[in-house]
């Protein structure tokens, strides 16, 4: 299935509606939704307009948590910081917002709704940050953000740390030692692995997590350890 050469009057109305900004130039909307694979030669995909989009989105949003949170250490901002910025929910905001739908791919990229493609709705959510900042200026891209992201920066979870940090201190204060990590197992073609991985620490029974990386599969391993043994919660 080839994709399209350029969005319908449809599409920009209905993303228009869903961004809350109708571009001046919407060649700049359509460049932000354009993955790679999409096109040929060489051509334009969003991937410089990712890269300015991280900054702007990680400038509002540091300015966000710096007015919620005037007592707060700069380890804690910093924390919030990058949960928020990460891919996991740039990723979520787009599924939110269903831009999937309007993204333009080629025919080698196919289900974008899957947890393999959440890399390609988060880098598009940045690109689409940087769009609207070029589009009509920091105050634009500020109300999409403050607009998508401001619940989120409130909610207590916003603060908690990765969770293999959060293992490794909690394993340090009460064993003194740090928790070991082993693959344990290694399966799919080479562009597409899965690991199984193990996380081990005296005196606890191990866990097992799986991810499409081996940090994936570690982080998840860790947060099976942590709410087994009560630390977190939910």
């Amino acid at each position: 299935m080839k994709p399209k050469n350029t969005l319908s009057e449809s599409d920009r109305r209905r993303l228009a509606e869903l961004i809350g900004h109708s571009f001046q130039r919407p060649e700049r909307l359509e460049l932000a939704l354009t993955h790679s694979s999409a096109l040929a030669g060489g051509q334009d995909n969003y991937e410089r307009l990712e890269f300015l989009g991280d900054r702007v989105l990680g400038l509002v949003v540091a300015e966000l948590l710096f007015s919620l949170f005037p007592t707060a250490t700069e380890g804690e901002l910093s924390v919030r910081l990058n949960q928020l910025v990460s891919a996991e929910t740039c990723a979520a905001v787009a599924d939110e917002l269903k831009l999937h739908q309007f993204i333009r791919t080629g025919a080698d990229v196919k289900n974008l709704t899957g947890k393999r493609m959440a890399n390609v709705r988060a880098d598009v959510m940045e690109s689409l940050i940087a769009a609207l900042y070029l589009d009509a200026g920091l105050e634009a891209a500020r109300a999409f953000v403050l607009k998508n992201w401001e619940a989120r920066a409130q909610a207590s979870s916003a603060a908690r740390r990765d969770a293999k940090t959060e293992l490794q201190e909690w394993a340090h204060s009460q064993f003194g030692e740090a928790p070991s990590y082993a693959i344990v197992e290694r399966k799919g073609p080479d562009h597409e692995p899965y690991f199984t991985v193990r996380v081990q620490l005296s005196g606890l029974e191990p866990v097992t997590g799986s991810g499409r990386s081996r940090r994936a599969a570690e982080q998840d391993a860790a947060t099976k350890m942590l709410r087994r043994e009560g630390i977190w919660t939910a």
